[in-house]
C-alpha cells in the first residue's frame, strides 16, 4: 500500500492540529506532534490495508498517541522556569557551529580581497581598522596627508564592497 503523504499532509494537518490544540496541547507542541505523526507513518507505513482503510482515522489515532505520550513525559519530568540570569550562565556561549563556519567564510573572503589591494592602500586600510589608528595617525604612520589617507581607506572599503559584498 502507498499512502500519498503530501496530499494527506496538505489536507489534515490543520484538522490534526486543532484537534490536538482541542485536547489542550500548545500550539507549538500540537504542529510537532502533528509533524512527528506523518514522519512515524512515514517511517513505518502501517501494514496491507483493508476495506475499510482510513488514513486520516490512522493519522489522527497516531498524533493523538503521540501527544499522550507527550503529555506522559512533561508530567514524569518537572519543567522549571530559568530567571534570565540563570539562563545565561547555562547558556552557551560559542556560536554555532554553523555560524563558526560562516564566519569563516567571511574572514577568508576579506583577506583574499584586502590581498588584491595595493600596498600602501591596504596598510592604511589595516591600520585604520584593524589597529585602530584615526586617520590623522594613519596618515602621520604612512607620510601621507589626511585627505590622500582618507581617499585610500575609502577606497579600500569600495574594493570590499564591489569583492565580499555584505556578508
Amino acid at each position: 500500500m502507498v499512502w500519498d503523504l503530501h496530499n494527506l499532509f496538505r489536507q489534515h494537518a490543520k484538522d490534526i492540529i486543532r484537534s490536538l490544540r482541542r485536547r489542550g496541547v500548545a500550539p507549538e507542541d500540537a504542529a510537532d506532534l502533528t509533524q512527528d505523526a506523518f514522519l512515524r507513518v512515514l517511517a513505518a507505513p502501517p501494514g496491507e490495508a483493508g476495506p475499510d482503510h482510513n488514513p486520516r482515522a490512522y493519522l489522527y489515532r497516531v498524533s493523538h498517541n503521540l501527544a499522550t505520550n507527550h503529555s506522559r513525559r512533561n508530567r514524569l519530568i518537572p519543567m522549571v522556569e530559568l530567571s534570565e540570569e540563570i539562563a545565561a550562565q547555562v547558556a552557551d556561549p560559542f556560536p554555532d557551529p554553523e555560524a563558526v563556519v560562516y564566519s569563516r567564510q567571511c574572514l577568508a573572503q576579506t583577506a583574499a580581497a584586502l590581498a588584491t589591494l595595493p600596498d600602501r592602500t591596504r596598510k592604511a586600510f589595516e591600520l585604520h581598522r584593524l589597529s585602530g589608528l584615526t586617520i590623522v595617525q594613519v596618515a602621520e604612520q604612512l607620510d601621507l596627508s589626511t585627505t590622500r589617507t582618507w581617499a585610500l581607506i575609502r577606497d579600500a572599503y569600495r574594493h570590499l564592497l564591489q569583492h565580499v559584498g555584505d556578508i
